[in-house]
């Protein structure tokens, strides 16, 4: 279902109101736009992550005026059981929410005006995503890529593991060199993001669907800032992370 917006001349302004306060280089990007997945039911945290506090407002306020500073537009995809608390939220669109993250995707897909050839797709449970991490993956679009993804490097030693009689058993020991840990924002071409969901398949992120169709994914660096956040610790790492201790 698509909820109707009327937003004011103020609330169409790309002005950042957090602690954080920055914006893209270029405000707005022409016929780039953002769709924030804030469907998730927050079963490991407890509650509505999305509406948990952060510092001065919500995890969701963090993610939608970033989304804001960077894009020309910005569709919410949202559980229709939260819309009323999107209602001083700065988007163009809301949404409801699928079954699955890649639903959620389709249905702010289908959103989209006509005019739009980038679409950026960030978790809002991501809030500590900063401009540059958007720029850098519009950017890269830009620059002739299919899709771009924020990555960091990983520290901790990966075992493949399988299923054993007694629980897990290692199966071999990865190359990390080989590996990146994944964030979002997510950049992507518009029409390749569209085609990759056509099957209707499903997959933790929307890079993995451009994969499966042979796009060519870049890889920016990424943010550790823009931790997700899974559980109610998340979000005392999440302030650190962000400067909202000073």
């Amino acid at each position: 279902m698509r909820y109707p917006r009327t937003l004011t001349n103020s609330a169409k302004s790309t002005q950042r109101f957090g602690i954080r306060g920055q914006e893209c280089q270029s405000v707005p990007v022409e016929h780039v736009w953002s769709i924030v997945l804030a469907a998730g039911s927050g079963s490991r945290f407890g509650g509505n992550k999305q509406l948990a506090m952060l510092g001065n407002q919500r995890v969701l306020d963090w993610s939608v005026e970033v989304a804001r500073s960077c894009t020309e537009g910005v569709i919410l995809v949202i559980n229709p059981e939260n819309i009323e608390d999107t209602a001083d939220l700065n988007v163009d669109v809301v949404v409801s929410g699928g079954a699955t993250r890649s639903e959620s995707v389709r249905n702010g897909l289908g959103a989209l005006p006509d005019a739009v050839n980038i679409v950026v797709i960030h978790d809002a449970a991501r809030p500590g995503a900063s401009a540059a991490l958007y720029q850098s993956v519009i950017d890269a679009v830009k620059a002739g890529a299919d899709a771009a993804i924020p990555g960091l490097a990983v520290t901790d030693t990966l075992k493949q593991v399988k299923d054993g009689p007694g629980g897990k058993e290692v199966v071999s020991t990865m190359d990390r060199d080989t590996t990146t840990a994944v964030q979002t924002p997510q950049a992507f071409d518009r029409k390749m993001l569209e085609a990759a969901h056509l099957d209707t398949q499903e997959a933790t992120d929307d890079a993995g669907l451009l994969e499966a169709i042979g796009g060519t994914v870049k890889v920016v660096p990424g943010d550790v800032a823009a931790i997700k956040i899974t559980t109610q610790s998340d979000l005392a790492i999440a302030a650190e992370l962000m400067g909202l201790n000073k």
